[in-house]
C-alpha cells in the first residue's frame, strides 16, 4: 500500500511538472511573438520615416520653369539641391533597414514560431501519451490485485465450508465431495489470480522504470533543447537587429559626406558674380546734369516727375525718330513692370533681353529637333509599312506626318521671329515693324510653285490672325511690302465687310483647335459651309452658323464646291 501511495504521488508530481513546463514554454513562445511584433513596429517606423524624408526632399526640389530652377546656377542653390539628393539617398537606407528587418528577422521568426509550436505540441503529446500508458498499466495492476484478493477470500470461505461439511455426520458423502471439489476449484482460481497479479506487477514495474528513467527524461531533455534553441534564436535575432543598422552606416556616412562636400562647394564670390552677370542692364551711365540759370523772363525746365529719378531722367528723353524712349532702370530704382511682360521681352534692359531671347531660341530649336526626330522615325515606319503591308497601313501615318510638318513650320517661324528681335537688340537690324497681316491670294498664287511641300502643306504662309505658321523664306520682306499696299488692306478689312455667300460645303477630316485670332475650332466629322476657298496660303474660310466663322487649315477639311462656282473640286 505504501508503494502504491508513492507511485500515485510521483504521478501527481510529474503531472504538475508537465503543467509548469507547458506554461513556461508557452510563455517563451509569447516572448518570441512579442519580440517579432517589436521588430515589425520598428520596420513600420523606418518605412514611415523614409517616406517623410522623401516627401521632404521632393517638397523642396526646385519646380520646373520656376524661379527656383533659375536659381540653380548659384553654388549655394546647387549645394542645397545636392543636399536634397543626398537626403533622398539617406531615406533609401532607412527603407533598406526596414526591408532587412522584415526579411532577416520578422519572416524568419514567423517561420520559426510555426515550427516551434509544432515541436512543443509534439513533445507534450508524447508526454501525455506516456502518462496515459503508465496510468493504464497501474489501473490494470490494481484490478488484478483486487481480483486476486477476492479470489483468495472466496477460496478461504470454500475451504471453511468444506471443513464444516466434512465434520458434520449428518451430511451425506456426496455433499462432502461436492464441497471438497468446490474448495479445490476456488483455490485453483486464487492461484491463477495470483499468477496474473504477479505478471501485471512485473510488467508495471518494468514500464514504470522505463517511464521514469527513459521516456520522461527524454521528453524533458527535448523540451530543454527546444527551449535553449528558442533562446539562442532570439539572441541571433537581436544580433541581426543591430547588424542591419550597422550595414547601412557606411552608405549613410557617404550621404553625410556628400552633404558636407556640397556645403564646402559654396563659393560666395562666384554667386555674386552670377548675380552681376544676370542683372547687368547694358545701359551706359547718364551724363552730367547741366546747370540751368535763372533769369528774368526765363522758365526753368520741368521734368515729368520731380519725385522719381527714373521718370525725370529716362522718360523725358526723345528718340531720334520721334517718341520717348523707355525709362532706364538704375540700381535701387523699382521696376514697375509686373507679370511676364511682352513676348519680345522689350520691357527688359538690353543685356537681359538678349539673354532671354537667346534662351528662347535655344528652347525652340530643341523642340524643332525633337519634332524632326519624331518625323524621321515615322517616315521610316511608313517606308517599312509600304514594303511590308501586313505590318500596318502606310496611310495611317500620314495624318501624324502632316501634323508634325505643320508643327515644325510653326516652330521655325517662331525661331525667325525671335532671331529678328535678337538681331534688333544686337544692332544688326533696324527696329522691327508691326507684324504683317495675312497675305493676299494674288501674291500666294504667284509663289505657289515654290511654296508646296509633301502632304499639300504650304510653306511661307501665315495664319489668319497674322502670326506665322511656317518657316519664312527670303521673300518675307517682299510679302510685307505687298501686305502694306492699299489693295491688301482693302481685301482683308473685315470690319465693314458684308456676310459672304456660301460657295460649298466641307467635312472636317481631323479636329482643329483654333486658338489664334481669325481661326475657328472644328471637330472630326463635322459638316460646315465654305465661304472662301483656299487662295494658295493653305487656309480655307468656313462658317458654322451666322455668328461663327473663321479659317481652318485646308489639309484638315474635305471641300465640296458647288458646280456653279468652280465645279465639284475636292481638297483633302
Amino acid at each position: 500500500m505504501e508503494l502504491g501511495r508513492a507511485t500515485l504521488l510521483k504521478e501527481q508530481q510529474l503531472k504538475d511538472q508537465f503543467d509548469n513546463l507547458e506554461k513556461h514554454t508557452q510563455s517563451g513562445i509569447e516572448f518570441v511573438e512579442r519580440y517579432s511584433k517589436f521588430v515589425k513596429e520598428r520596420s513600420d517606423i523606418e518605412i514611415s520615416y523614409a517616406k517623410q524624408i522623401r516627401n521632404l526632399s521632393k517638397k523642396y526640389q526646385p519646380k520646373k520653369n520656376s524661379r527656383e530652377e533659375e536659381e540653380n546656377k548659384y553654388t549655394s542653390c546647387r549645394a542645397f539641391l545636392s543636399t536634397l539628393n543626398e537626403l533622398n539617398d539617406y531615406a533609401g537606407q532607412h527603407e533598406v533597414i526596414a526591408e532587412n528587418l522584415t526579411s532577416q528577422i520578422i519572416t524568419e521568426l514567423s517561420r520559426y514560431l510555426t515550427e516551434l509550436k509544432a515541436e512543443r505540441k509534439s513533445h507534450f503529446h508524447d508526454g501525455r501519451k506516456a502518462q496515459q500508458q503508465i496510468e493504464s498499466l497501474w489501473k490494470q495492476l490494481e484490478s488484478s490485485k483486487r481480483r486476486f484478493e477476492r479470489d483468495c477470500k472466496e477460496a478461504d470461505r470454500a475451504q471453511q465450508y468444506f471443513e464444516r461439511m466434512d465434520a458434520d455426520i449428518n451430511v451425506t458423502k456426496a455433499d462432502v465431495e461436492k464441497a471438497r471439489q468446490q474448495a479445490q476449484m476456488r483455490h485453483q482460481i486464487a492461484a491463477d489470480s495470483k499468477t496474473e497479479y504477479s505478471n501485471y506487477l512485473t510488467k508495471f514495474n518494468q514500464e514504470q522504470n522505463e517511464h521514469y528513467y527513459t521516456l520522461i527524461p527524454n521528453i524533458f531533455q527535448k523540451l530543454q533543447e527546444m527551449e535553449e534553441r528558442r533562446i539562442e534564436r532570439v539572441g541571433v535575432s537581436m544580433k541581426t537587429y543591430a547588424e542591419v543598422d550597422r550595414e547601412v552606416l557606411p552608405i549613410v556616412g557617404k550621404c553625410l559626406d556628400g552633404m558636407t562636400k556640397a556645403a564646402e562647394s559654396i563659393e560666395p564670390k562666384t554667386d555674386s558674380k552670377q548675380v552681376v552677370e544676370s542683372y547687368k542692364s547694358g545701359f551706359e551711365p547718364p551724363g552730367d546734369v547741366e546747370f540751368e540759370d535763372y533769369g528774368p523772363g526765363q522758365t526753368m525746365k520741368r521734368t515729368v516727375s520731380e519725385t522719381s529719378l527714373s521718370n525725370s531722367r529716362g522718360e523725358a528723353k526723345e528718340r531720334p525718330g520721334g517718341g520717348k524712349s523707355k525709362g532706364k532702370l538704375w540700381p535701387f530704382i523699382k521696376n514697375k513692370n509686373k507679370g511676364s511682360g511682352p513676348e519680345d521681352f522689350s520691357h527688359l534692359p538690353p543685356e537681359q533681353r538678349r539673354k532671354k531671347l537667346q534662351a528662347k531660341i535655344d528652347d525652340i530649336n530643341k523642340d524643332i529637333q525633337k519634332e524632326m526626330d519624331q518625323k524621321d522615325a515615322l517616315t521610316k515606319m511608313k517606308g517599312v509599312y509600304e514594303k511590308n503591308p501586313q505590318m500596318g497601313d502606310p496611310a495611317s501615318v500620314d495624318p501624324r506626318l502632316v501634323e508634325m510638318a505643320m508643327n515644325i513650320e510653326k516652330l521655325q517661324s517662331e525661331v525667325q521671329k525671335f532671331e529678328g528681335w535678337l538681331a534688333e537688340v544686337e544692332g544688326r537690324l533696324p527696329s522691327r515693324s508691326d507684324p504683317p497681316r495675312r497675305q493676299s491670294g494674288l501674291y500666294e498664287s504667284q509663289n505657289s510653285n515654290s511654296t508646296m511641300v509633301d502632304n499639300n502643306c504650304a510653306q511661307d504662309r501665315e495664319s489668319p490672325d497674322g502670326s506665322y505658321t511656317e518657316e519664312q523664306s527670303s521673300e518675307t520682306q517682299v510679302k510685307v511690302a505687298i501686305a502694306n499696299t492699299p489693295e491688301f488692306d482693302d481685301e482683308f478689312d473685315d470690319g465693314d465687310e458684308e456676310t459672304l455667300p456660301t460657295i460649298g460645303t466641307c467635312k472636317a477630316v481631323y479636329s482643329f483647335e483654333g486658338h489664334n485670332e481669325g481661326t475657328i475650332s472644328v471637330t472630326e466629322g463635322e459638316l460646315l459651309f465654305v465661304i472662301e476657298q483656299d487662295k494658295g496660303d493653305g487656309w480655307t474660310r468656313i462658317r458654322r452658323n451666322e455668328e461663327e466663322e473663321g479659317y481652318v487649315p485646308t489639309s484638315y477639311v474635305e471641300v465640296f464646291l458647288e458646280t456653279n462656282t468652280k465645279g465639284a473640286m475636292t481638297y483633302i
